[in-house]
């Protein structure tokens, strides 16, 4: 089957097999490998992406599902080399140790920026409660995402 998406902007237009996952459209087919394969059960949150700008588990959707919608992935959330302000809180603040499960924890927390630019430490907790970190115990990466709201209402540190 033929999907249309864009990514990161740019529209993709590619024959798949039905069965294809998003995950795998996105790393194989685009090869855009920032997005991760952790799981295969939507349970450790990796493999986020926006879908529309929704936070979505890429590896339980398939890729056809999103014909015709617009998905952002960790690549395109930096705009001509600047990091994104959640970026930059990432590597500002220490919010990640092996990075494995940062690109997810990025794009659960851009979501939740979208919505609620001044969310509370408890707010940012429960918008990252589906992504699994080994490494860090999550206090950096709830700075880091303090860190990122700051700047994007215009307060600096």
């Amino acid at each position: 089957m033929e999907v249309k998406i864009t990514v990161n902007g740019k529209t993709e237009t590619k024959t798949i097999e039905d069965r294809l996952l998003l995950v795998q459209f996105l790393r194989e087919e685009l090869k855009l490998t920032g997005t991760h394969i952790g799981c295969d059960t939507s349970g450790c949150g990796a493999c986020t992406v926006l879908l529309d700008g929704k936070a979505v588990k890429s590896c339980t959707m398939l890729a056809a599902q999103a014909d015709g919608c617009e998905v952002t992935t960790i690549e395109g959330m930096s705009t001509n080399g600047q990091l994104h302000p959640l970026q930059e809180g990432f590597k500002e603040e220490h919010g990640l140790q092996c990075g494995f499960c940062t690109p997810g924890m990025i794009m659960a927390a851009a979501d939740l920026l979208a919505n609620n630019s001044d969310p509370t430490e408890t707010e940012i907790r429960e918008a990252i409660e589906g992504n699994f970190c080994r490494c860090t115990g999550y206090h950096n990466i709830v700075r880091a995402v303090k860190h990122a709201a700051s700047k994007m209402n215009g307060v600096t540190a």
